[in-house]
C-alpha cells in the first residue's frame, strides 16, 4: 500500500527539523573552508512540505574561497561537526577568486517518496 500525502509531508516537515544547517562541498565532496571572509555553513529553516518535498525558506549566500570548485550541497545538524545528511549535486562552479554563492531555495529540495 502506497503511503498517503499527509504521511509524507509529516515525515519531511520531521525530517527538516534535523537539518539546521547547510553547507558546500567540491566536487569529490569535501565541504568547502578558508578564504576571507571564511566560508561558513548557513542556517536553514524549511518551508512546510508539500507533496513530500521541502526547500528552504530563503536563498543562502555563502563566501567561497579562491581556488574552489562548488559541486554540491549537504544538510548538516549543526554549525561545525554533526550529522551529515547528505544532499545533491549541483552544476559545478569553480572560483578563480574569492566570491559568493547562492543556492536557490525554489531549485533546492528533499524529497520524500514512497518506496518502489
Amino acid at each position: 500500500m502506497a503511503m498517503t500525502e499527509a504521511y509524507r509531508n509529516a515525515i519531511a516537515d520531521y525530517g527538516a527539523s534535523l537539518i539546521t544547517y547547510i553547507g558546500l562541498v567540491d566536487e569529490t565532496g569535501t565541504e568547502l573552508s578558508g578564504g576571507d571572509p571564511a566560508y561558513a555553513r548557513q542556517p536553514v529553516t524549511w518551508t512546510a512540505a508539500s507533496d513530500g518535498i521541502i526547500r528552504p525558506s530563503a536563498d543562502l549566500t555563502f563566501d567561497v574561497p579562491a581556488g574552489t570548485t562548488v559541486g554540491g550541497w549537504r544538510g548538516y545538524s549543526a554549525l561545525t561537526g554533526g550529522t551529515d545528511y547528505g544532499g545533491a549535486d549541483l552544476t559545478q562552479e569553480t572560483f578563480t577568486n574569492q566570491g559568493t554563492y547562492t543556492l536557490l531555495a525554489a531549485q533546492t529540495g528533499i524529497r520524500h517518496e514512497n518506496p518502489a
